[in-house]
């Protein structure tokens, strides 16, 4: 009840701006009956994922930084000097499909992505459903921790549907099952196959600004890590989005943002940081 409670708490405080060039298709009503708006204006909620894919033969180039601890204090310098980075690309192979890689500083993660439309929603349809799919592979793992190790066992996978109703002009939720599993991991913190259900949603307040939060449940048998929790502020101006990021994960990569979240809200143990996408 508590964490259902601090959801709908954060899911009314954040911030979203917008800018018209990249949000066109966004805000023209088409004259029929199909609802042309996506629920979510970013390819992110947050972190997480969300509906939006991009347009055919569309380009995004995608930077995302965490800082560390921000309740280090001046030690860290509120997390200035300790922080994790990913970079990637995104292409739109059709309107309906996009394809990615990225790799993070963090365990030195490289993930290949492919993000698929199943459903739309429209007056006759009440959802978009999406598919995604991301396989990671660990390239910081060597042979004097793991002396065995073999190349199969530097990688991960993560299954999701991305379900979203775009409830009118202001208001939207997704709910997003997933499924994680890890050729390597440690018996003794996390489970080698783990089952999630995350919630996100975005709040409308004017025509540039909407507030947005995401939560996922992890039902890992083991509680060494937190369920990931988050809110953000978009920003989308000259081409480019930039999201202002508040999390319980310092981990930029799908798999490690879902499965490997450290941190505290309660103890103040969040890390901030922010997503740029520059579209071409």
């Amino acid at each position: 009840m508590t964490k259902t409670l601090l959801f709908l708490s954060v899911l009314v405080s954040g911030l979203t701006f917008a800018q018209e060039d990249l949000l066109k298709d966004i805000d023209t009503l088409k004259t029929n009956t199909e609802v042309s708006q996506p629920a979510f204006k970013a390819l992110q909620i947050v972190t997480g994922q969300s509906t939006k894919l991009t347009a055919k033969k569309e380009w995004y180039i995608v930077v995302a930084h965490r800082f560390g601890d921000i309740s280090t204090g001046f030690k860290n310098f509120f997390g200035l000097d300790d922080a994790s980075t990913k970079l990637g690309v995104i292409y739109g192979l059709t309107d309906a499909v996009s394809v990615s890689l990225s790799r993070e500083t963090n365990m030195k993660t490289f993930e290949g992505a492919v993000k698929y439309k199943l459903l739309k929603q429209t007056d006759n349809t009440p959802v978009d459903i999406v598919g995604y799919n991301v396989m990671a592979v660990n390239t910081d793992l060597d042979k004097d921790n793991y002396p065995y190790l073999k190349f199969g066992d530097r990688l991960s996978y993560l299954t999701q549907a991305l379900i979203s109703r775009r409830f009118n002009d202001k208001f939207s939720l997704q709910l997003t099952p997933s499924f994680i599993h890890k050729n390597l991991y440690d018996p003794a913190i996390e489970d080698k196959n783990q089952f999630l259900a995350g919630l996100g949603g975005r709040y409308k307040i004017s025509k540039r600004i909407s507030l947005n939060a995401e939560y996922f449940v992890n039902f890992d048998n083991h509680s060494f890590y937190k369920n990931p929790l988050s809110l953000g502020m978009d920003i989308e101006t000259g081409g480019h989005v930039f999201q202002l990021v508040f999390s319980n994960s310092q981990i930029n990569s799908d798999i490690g943002y879902l499965s490997n979240a450290a941190g505290k809200w309660g103890k103040g143990q969040i890390f901030f940081g922010f997503n740029l996408y520059r579209v071409f």
